[in-house]
């Protein structure tokens, strides 16, 4: 089969790491560039985070953008509070030495799915929208060159884990999202109703650290990403939101969900960031979004763990 290609938007983000992983191991998948953007921690952490992360799994062709360093609006708001200072807290990885590319991500973005046939990139965002967004309203032609955007972001009955009412890559930067959900390109939604179904456990953790050089790494983040979440949700490990990305691309029949209108709300200080889905087809508003609510989370980790055994 032909690969299928992807652009993977990202901050990493212990769990960002471990979703690029996964798409690196995937042959089902080709990794046409990655961009970086604000979101866990800064822009001059991100972007070296995904190269740290390339050259782990042996890919320093990979090519690495950076991409917008602010929300479109907004200022920034990071997450060093569940990801340590780096980002990548948990296990310490040399600084890179693959370059960064000197064309700016949205530009390349943009010029990619120009170049591109039709319907034959899909979007991967795993952090805020920013540069997605910011792509968009910039050449909105792109739209319709887009064979899907999958994306981390959101909740319904889940609600938030940045606020009582909003998911973090969608808090940061909700003007962005608002262009994202509202450009007509198909949509499928892995928002923290999915992902907090996909826990890690000791038993987990320890089926990393056994698969391998790479499965160590993991296993070290995952040891320290999952102590926020523990102390936070009584939970017996931490959520690996962003691999259920990669994982939805690979299995979808690893997951369940139901197309339904998402709106994003930016205006209010008390709900900003809100995914407003309508679950229960109460409004007249037509669909956008694939809304994912159910994960096999044995599969999904028995994947996972397969995968990184592979690089």
């Amino acid at each position: 089969m032909t690969p299928m290609k992807i652009i993977i938007d990202t901050d990493p983000g212990q769990d960002d790491a471990v979703a690029i992983l996964l798409a690196l191991a995937s042959p089902e998948i080709e990794v046409m560039g990655i961009t970086a953007v604000a979101g866990n921690v800064p822009l001059s952490m991100t972007e070296v985070n995904a190269r740290k992360v390339c050259e782990l799994a042996g890919r320093p062709d990979v090519a690495v953008f950076a991409g917008c360093d602010a929300p479109m609006t907004r200022p920034l708001v990071t997450a060093e509070h569940v990801h340590g200072k780096t980002g990548l807290d948990g296990y310490d990885l040399p600084e890179p030495s693959m370059p960064l590319q000197d064309m700016h991500a949205v530009d390349w973005i943009i010029e990619t799915l120009r170049t591109e046939a039709p319907g034959t990139v899909t979007l991967c965002p795993l952090g805020p929208l920013t540069n997605i967004g910011t792509a968009l309203d910039r050449a909105p032609d792109i739209a319709d060159r887009i064979a899907r955007i999958v994306l981390m972001g959101g909740a319904y009955f889940e609600v938030g884990n940045i606020t009582p009412a909003a998911e973090f890559n969608i808090y940061v930067d909700p003007e962005a999202a608002q262009i994202v959900f509202r450009s007509g390109v198909p949509l499928t939604v892995l928002p923290l109703d999915c992902t907090h179904k996909a826990l890690t456990t000791r038993a987990r953790n320890a089926a990393f650290a056994a698969a391998g050089r790479i499965g160590e790494v993991v296993a070290g983040w995952t040891g320290f990403f999952e102590r926020f979440d523990k102390e936070k949700y009584g939970s017996e490990g931490a959520p690996l939101h962003d691999p259920c990305v990669i994982a939805w691309l690979l299995r979808p029949d690893l997951f369940r969900g139901r197309e339904v209108n998402v709106e994003i709300e930016a205006q209010s200080d008390l709900t900003r960031g809100m995914t407003v889905a309508d679950w229960w087809g109460v409004t007249d508003r037509a669909a956008n979004a694939l809304f994912i609510g159910e994960v096999d989370a044995d599969g999904f980790f028995q994947m996972l763990t397969d995968r990184l055994a592979r690089l």
